[in-house]
């Protein structure tokens, strides 16, 4: 008879625990209904062992190449340095914020600009099928109007014609 393997548990390699180890002193609420003197000399230890050491955290040797591709770690490699210099002056938290928003609004930037540059280069007329439809649109005519028969008046304009009026034909 084959033997079938054992599946090893999943929870324990991640590092989920079945149960909460802070216990009832992990609410607020419990510790203010009264702790007992071994609560406390416990809550104490678990305090104690929340503290990092002053080296803590440690990465390992290789870490930053096994999370980042090559292709990644090239185009981050400009802002690593940005990030870098920026530590000394303005502590590791914000120099990772600015570095971030920096990035952002230049992808930003960029996107309209692309957005920008195929609404203007890639507009619809009477030789192509696809392309934007962009028009715009006469002035509002109210009675009013102190130059009405100025608007009214219009040069070749009178009607929608897909940019037929400038061709070479």
């Amino acid at each position: 008879m084959a033997r079938v393997p054992e599946i090893p548990d999943t929870k324990a390699m991640d590092g989920d625990r079945p149960m909460s180890i802070v216990r009832r002193v992990g609410r607020e609420r419990e510790r203010m209904l009264g702790m007992t003197d071994e609560e406390r000399a416990w809550r104490k230890k678990w305090l104690d062992a929340q503290k990092l050491a002053p080296e803590e955290p440690v990465m390992p040797k290789g870490y930053y190449e096994h999370m980042y591709n090559p292709i990644r770690r090239f185009y981050m490699a400009p802002m690593n340095k940005v990030q870098n210099m920026l530590e000394p002056f303005i502590g590791k938290t914000s120099a990772y914020v600015l570095r971030h928003t920096l990035t952002k609004m230049a992808m930003g930037t960029f996107a309209i600009y692309c957005i920008y540059y195929h609404l203007k280069y890639n507009r619809m007329n009477w030789t192509r099928n696809g392309g934007w439809k962009i028009t715009v649109s006469r002035q509002k005519m109210y009675p009013d109007n102190k130059d009405l028969n100025a608007l009214y008046k219009t040069e070749g304009k009178q009607f929608y014609v897909n940019d037929f009026d400038k061709s070479p034909i």
